[in-house]
């Protein structure tokens, strides 16, 4: 059960026998189903996530209802919402399952108790920030540069896989697009390769 995520910490620092039990003990499994949401805006987050199976992802709600994705997180990737977690702040966003999907999450306070009693998770979580935010300010600058179609391409490219296991519709909020344009866009590109 805890293979992947010690694989996953294993990148980036390398932990004694003691501390990964340490480590594993902090963490709570979690099966959950598809379209459950585990975080609400608003709420107290908690937790951070850890998707070992499934796939699940983080939105913002608009004042008029609409949905704005942030990121997807399959599995072998953290997800939360990092304001609240980090602050004690409610949640500024949502984050449900797009599948069924089972995942470790460590809790606010354990996660404290990791960072006292192995202080090299501190080293952990700060490469796992920088990269994320990298990845968003990235992401932001291709929003404001690129059109809808180029946008598209490089979340293929990107993620290849999750093209595959999304609903289109969620593809199309996490590139800031409608549904419909986003069946454009791919109807295009298929006649480009035909």
């Amino acid at each position: 059960m805890y293979s992947l995520i010690l694989q996953n910490v294993s990148r980036h620092i390398k932990l004694s026998a003691d501390e990964a039990d340490y480590f594993a003990a902090l963490l709570q499994p979690k099966k959950l189903r598809k379209k459950q949401v585990v975080i609400h805006a608003g709420d107290d987050a908690r937790y951070e996530y850890f998707i070992t199976k499934g796939c699940m992802r983080q939105y913002y709600l608009d004042n008029n209802g609409q949905e704005h994705t942030i990121m997807f997180a399959p599995e072998d990737w953290w997800i939360g919402d990092m304001y609240g977690f980090v602050y004690s702040q409610p949640s500024l966003t949502m984050v449900d399952t797009l599948e069924d999907t089972e995942a470790l999450a460590i809790e606010r306070c354990d996660y404290e108790k990791l960072l006292t009693a192995v202080p090299k998770f501190e080293r952990f979580f700060r490469v796992l920030i920088q990269r994320a935010f990298v990845t968003q300010q990235r992401r932001i600058i291709e929003n404001m540069s690129l059109g809808a179609g180029q946008r598209y391409i490089n979340f293929t490219q990107q993620y290849p896989e999750l093209e595959q296991r999304l609903p289109l519709r969620q593809i199309a909020y996490y590139l800031g697009i409608t549904p419909e344009s986003l069946s454009r866009i791919r109807a295009g590109k298929l006649k480009k390769v035909e």
